[in-house]
């Protein structure tokens, strides 16, 4: 089949090589025009027989928002617009109801695999009609891993991106485990191969995972981390989880606190342990470190 992808960063390049070598024809259009095949939405478009397929891959927010409204001026009835980006689930009922209004499908879709997913391929959870589904099916064989798990249609329209979201959620949560536990060990004098514990974790433990292995990885390339700063981003996935447990009163304490320890690591200084330290003090003429 053809697809139209819009959006050829890390994840859009390796995304389109992948569905290229499974024998899709992919025009790809980037701003960015030592990437592109095409130099605008109107040529992709333009170049693509109907019924199109869209795949937007661009970042959450304005940017996606602003790539779907040009769409739904050159798109046509029977098309379908698919985002494969980290959009929030409400957005996505949003847009479908946008570009229904014009006859055209919208098909949302959280994608895992990072720069893995050229060669192990990539997990996807989609939302949407099944007949618009049915119209992308092709490439989300294409992408997804060998086998007959890493691909699922989560449900209607948003809940590809709720699922995608819930997973990140966890995902703050697992490498959080495995921070702490780094720390731990790497604090008491009795434990001196820090690193070659972790890789003996990777065979016949209940914590083996990818992460695991990938937490290996980067301690094979620098074995204290002393090359990296103490700071972790975060891309509002963790938030969003963390609202919408708020909203449907779920109770996540770890992946709550999680989300905060990454908070924290933005601080030089915490001005809560100041406060923890001079109520200390008052109360307990205990010991303060000035400054």
């Amino acid at each position: 089949m053809e697809l139209g992808l819009v959006g050829l960063g890390k994840m859009g390049g390796n995304m389109r090589e992948r569905i290229r070598r499974a024998g899709h024809t992919v025009l790809g259009y980037d701003r960015n025009p030592d990437l592109a095949d095409v130099h605008s939405l109107e040529e992709l478009v333009g170049k693509l027989s109907g019924p199109r397929v869209i795949w937007v891959m661009v970042p959450a927010g304005e940017a996606t928002q602003t790539t779907i409204d040009r769409l739904a001026e050159l798109l046509e009835p029977g098309d379908v617009v698919v985002d494969g980006g980290n959009s929030r689930w409400t957005d996505d009922e949003r847009h479908a109801e946008e570009l229904a209004a014009k006859g055209i499908g919208f098909v949302d879709c959280g994608v895992s695999g990072g720069v893995w997913g050229l060669e192990n391929g990539y997990a996807l959870m989609y939302g949407g009609d099944k007949e618009n589904v049915a119209k992308v099916q092709p490439v989300f064989d294409a992408l997804k891993p060998e086998g007959d798990a890493g691909s699922v249609h989560a449900g209607k329209v948003g809940a590809g991106h709720f699922a995608k979201m819930v997973h990140n959620g966890i995902e703050y949560a697992m490498m959080q485990a495995y921070a702490e536990g780094w720390e731990l060990l790497e604090k008491v004098d009795s434990v001196t191969d820090v690193r070659e514990v972790f890789r003996s974790w990777q065979e016949g433990t209940v914590i083996r995972s990818w992460l695991l292995d990938l937490a290996v990885n980067a301690l094979d390339e620098d074995e204290h981390l002393d090359e990296l700063r103490g700071y972790a981003q975060d891309s509002g996935e963790g938030r969003w989880t963390v609202e919408a447990a708020i909203d449907n009163a779920v109770p996540l304490p770890a992946i709550t606190a999680s989300l905060f320890a990454r908070f924290a690591s933005r601080q030089e200084d915490s001005p809560q342990m100041k406060m923890i330290a001079a109520l200390r003090n008052q109360f307990g003429g205990h010991a303060v470190e000035k400054k």
